[in-house]
This record gives C-alpha cells, sequence and structure tokens, in this order.
C-alpha cells in the first residue's frame, strides 16, 4: 500500500472554451454554485490528509495569489511554456515535486464525492467510470482491473478516463526522466503529459484503472455545461452573444 506524501494541481491554461469568461478569470478560478473549481479539488485533498500541496499556474498567474494566503500548505509553481506548448510543459516545470508517492490532478473540476481522493492507493493508475459512450479518453480494463489500453478519441463501452491520477515513487521518478527526455532533448511540447505513460512510453507503465461514478466529480468545459450546473450565469449569457 502506497500512501500519498503530494499533490500537483494543473492550472496554467486558457480555458478557452468558457470565454469570455476566462478571459479574466482563469478556469479553476471560476465559481460554481459559490464555490470555485480549484477550491473544491483543494479541499478535497486536505480532507484526506494530502496537505502538501502544489499549484503549476501560467495564464493570469497573478490571480492565484490569494490561495498563498488562504492555504499555507499551497506553493504556486510557474510554467512559463503554458502559451506555446501543451500541458507536458506544466508537470515539467513541476519535475523536482516527482519523487515520491503523489497524486496529479486538474484544478478545474468540481469534486462532489471527496472520498474518490482517498491518500491510500495500491498501484499507478487513473480515476475512471464506466462509459457506453464517450469522447473522452477511454480505458479498456482486464478483470484485475489492469489497463489494457487506451483510446484517445474515445468509443464505446469502457472506462473513462478522468484528470486524475496516482503515481508510486518508482514511476514518478521515471516520470520526470522521460519528461527532461520528451520536453527538453525530444522538443516535444504539443502533448498531454499524460501521454507519457499512455503512449511514448506505456511499456513501462503498468497502470491501473481505479473505479469510481459518474456522479463522483463534474468537469465542465462548455458555458452551456456551466450554465446547466449553476443556472445563475443564465442570467449573463446574452452578456457574452
Amino acid at each position: 500500500m502506497h500512501k500519498v506524501k503530494k499533490a500537483i494541481i494543473m492550472a496554467a491554461g486558457f480555458g478557452s472554451r468558457l470565454q469570455p469568461l476566462t478571459l479574466t478569470t482563469p478556469k479553476p478560478l471560476i465559481k460554481v454554485n459559490g464555490v470555485r473549481m480549484i477550491e473544491s479539488v483543494i479541499t478535497g485533498l486536505e480532507v484526506n490528509g494530502i496537505t502538501e500541496i502544489y499549484i503549476v499556474v501560467g495564464y493570469l498567474k497573478e490571480k492565484f495569489l490569494f490561495l498563498k494566503e488562504k492555504y499555507s500548505n499551497i506553493t504556486l509553481i510557474e510554467n512559463p511554456y503554458y502559451d506555446m506548448a501543451n500541458n507536458i510543459s506544466s508537470l515539467y516545470v513541476a519535475r523536482d515535486v516527482l519523487n515520491d508517492d503523489l497524486i496529479i490532478l486538474d484544478g478545474d473540476q468540481i469534486i462532489e464525492n471527496q472520498e474518490i481522493l482517498q491518500r491510500n492507493f495500491c498501484q499507478s493508475g487513473y480515476l475512471c467510470s464506466y462509459a457506453k459512450k464517450t469522447d473522452e479518453w477511454l480505458l479498456t480494463l482486464d478483470n484485475d482491473n489492469q489497463v489494457i489500453e487506451c483510446k484517445r478519441d474515445g468509443g464505446f463501452a469502457g472506462w473513462r478516463l478522468y484528470s486524475i491520477s496516482y503515481w508510486t515513487k518508482d514511476d514518478a521518478l521515471r516520470l520526470r526522466t522521460q519528461l527532461i527526455e520528451e520536453f527538453i532533448q525530444n522538443k516535444v511540447t504539443d502533448v498531454y503529459w499524460d501521454d507519457i505513460a499512455m503512449f511514448l512510453h506505456p511499456k513501462d507503465y503498468n497502470l491501473c484503472g481505479i473505479k469510481i461514478k459518474e456522479t463522483d466529480l463534474k468537469e465542465i468545459d462548455t458555458y452551456l455545461e456551466l450554465t446547466k450546473e449553476d443556472n445563475h450565469y443564465e442570467m449573463k449569457v446574452s452578456e457574452y452573444e
């Protein structure tokens, strides 16, 4: 059994699909029913005893400074590549944190069930829920919940992958080495950091699917999805048309 020592929260991106809200507010800081998405994540981590938290920022980075005052256990890491590379760059700038059992997750989601951020875990893997059909990354699992395949473009009757993953110390160190190799030496900048274990070096990892319910968390990617979750935004739709 492994125990999470650190958390890395990804929060450097533009959130372009939620423009124009994100023209002035980074997506993770948007409030949904009165709670900032990233604070939903932070609270979920803290409830589970995960208190060493690193947040990778880039776009409108100054907007996140208040979190350091509100939470004494948070360290901000600046990603200077956020506007010229995909989020492989965000994990690269946080590479020094990849030296222990840890959890990596996005800051622009709403944690509905805090139990899914449990501190103890058995092996490296991703949270996932069963999907009859999805356009998101889709895992095929064997009877022991080991990852057999990941389909980038989704599909039918599989396990939809979420942006919450656990990594043992050995795998975290391996990720760090391969991040340097891919991002710096091979100049791979246009992929997600998850591509390293899923597609670029899959034979180097034994990943599992950590099954949760679809209702345990919510990911909001569009303005329409935001208005469905928090109807006070419906009143502002006309302002943005």
